[in-house]
């Protein structure tokens, strides 16, 4: 035990000894993980703005006289489909909804930021690595499995596979995420405040941000096109 003592204190002043007291600059490291939905559908805008209307309801209902307008701050098909979604919610929860600006109403602002990060960022999306069992189930090796899990034993390999993966949206990491804002103000303060990030599909970006796509086309369109020519002898 004495011996056993001893390797693992040598081990531990060796991988302290690995450390470097100092840097130059602090080190990068990865956050915790963490889920991100990606939008994929007009029907995930409406879940995006029953979340919202949940979300801001407790502060609308302190004040159940005044009305609401709602007012995308940007010009995008998703804006325009957002307050079509949020109206929709919002109604339906009982709430005096405007057409237009009137006074005394409380301005909903649906703001929305589109950001463009660089390609090929990693995800690691399992905790462990799918494993066929004897019956021909799967589980994810290396990670606390509750009795639901297990009760899929006697569910078909493949089938329990894309159970398994079923959460995750396929494909690589899209580079392009939303920063989506609601907020419930007048003409003095705000009220209420709610932001949530999305990731969305790449060749979706003109949906949300039309500028942005054309930006972002535009070296790709721009680059000068090279000629080959061919020499002949004569």
């Amino acid at each position: 035990m004495a011996y056993r003592g001893a390797c693992a204190l040598a081990a531990g002043l060796l991988l302290a000894g690995c450390a470097m007291p100092y840097s130059p600059a602090p080190v990068a490291t990865n956050f915790h993980s963490t889920h991100q939905p990606k939008v994929q559908a007009a029907a995930h805008w409406g879940v995006i703005a029953r979340h919202m209307a949940t979300e801001l309801g407790p502060t609308l209902k302190t004040a159940p006289s005044r009305s609401l307008y709602v007012e995308p701050l940007q010009p995008s098909v998703f804006s325009t489909g957002m307050k079509s979604h949020l109206v929709t919610a919002l109604v339906n929860d009982g709430f005096v909804v405007v057409k237009n600006p009137v006074p005394g109403a409380l301005k909903i602002e649906l703001d929305t930021q589109v950001v463009a990060f660089s390609a090929d960022r990693p995800q690691y999306r399992y905790a462990g690595l799918p494993t066929a069992l004897a019956s021909g189930a799967w589980v994810l090796t290396s990670i606390q499995h509750s009795p639901e899990w297990l009760l899929t034993a006697g569910v078909y390999g493949y089938d329990a596979h894309r159970w398994f993966t079923a959460q995750f949206a396929p494909g690589d990491t899209p580079k392009t995420e939303m920063i989506v804002t609601v907020s419930v103000a007048d003409e003095q303060r705000y009220y209420a405040r709610n932001t949530s990030v999305y990731y969305t599909d790449d060749e979706d970006l003109s949906l949300y941000d039309a500028a942005l796509a054309k930006k972002l086309a535009a070296p790709a369109a721009s680059a000068p096109t090279s000629k080959t020519f061919a020499v002949k002898d004569h």
